[in-house]
Order: C-alpha cells, then sequence, then structure tokens
C-alpha cells in the first residue's frame, strides 16, 4: 500500500478534487481522472431514476467525451474499503491494466492504491 506522503503531487491533487467534489455536491463518492495530456475531469456520483454511475465512471466518462485518448490516473474519495470492480474497468478500458486508482477516505487519507487491471 503507498502512504498520502508517498504520492506525488499530481496524485494528491486529484485526490484533492475528488474530495472536493464529494463534499460540494453532496454526493456519496467524488472522483477525478487525469488524462494523457495531464487534463482532469472531476465529477459526483450520478444517482437519478434512469442512470446511474460512480463517481469514478462519470468521470471516467466525462475524460472520453473531452476526447481524451488514455488516463495517467484516477482517484476516489468515498467511505468504501475497496474500488470497485466496474470502477476499476472503465479506468482500464480507456487507461489500460497498469494504470493506478486511488482509494482514499472522506478526509482524503490514502486507504489504498490498486492498478485498474
Amino acid at each position: 500500500m503507498t502512504q498520502s506522503s508517498d504520492l506525488g503531487p499530481e496524485d494528491r491533487k486529484i485526490i484533492t478534487l475528488a474530495r472536493s467534489a464529494r463534499a460540494r455536491n453532496g454526493v456519496p463518492e467524488g472522483a477525478a481522472v487525469r488524462d494523457e495530456t495531464g487534463r482532469t475531469y472531476v465529477a459526483g456520483t450520478v444517482a437519478l431514476d434512469s442512470l446511474k454511475l460512480s463517481a469514478l465512471q462519470t468521470a471516467v466518462a466525462m475524460a472520453v467525451a473531452s476526447g481524451a485518448q488514455s488516463l495517467e490516473a484516477a482517484a476516489v474519495v468515498s467511505e468504501a474499503d475497496a474500488a470497485s470492480d466496474e470502477d476499476r474497468a472503465a479506468v482500464r478500458d480507456l487507461g489500460g491494466a497498469g494504470t493506478p486508482v486511488l482509494l482514499a477516505g472522506p478526509d482524503g487519507e490514502l486507504k489504498v492504491s490498486v492498478t485498474a487491471g
């Protein structure tokens, strides 16, 4: 497991962005992804009657819709103890199996870092 202090500034940034999205929107999860050019995409959970997406799935969809070709990293802020298989699959589809997925708690402290693979 990677400690928060071991993260580079760009990874800490996407955790901060994900945490802010969660707090600002009052949703269960916030997420952020960084594409191959360094652009970031930030999202919260989508919970409509006709559409349900996790925050990370939404952030990946925003990256795709904006023309991203790949992902460098993804972060999700949640009460959960693990990144879901569906979230990891969405990151893997765009970023590949080796893309890091950072899971932090609501306080922004890193719980676990895994790959999308």
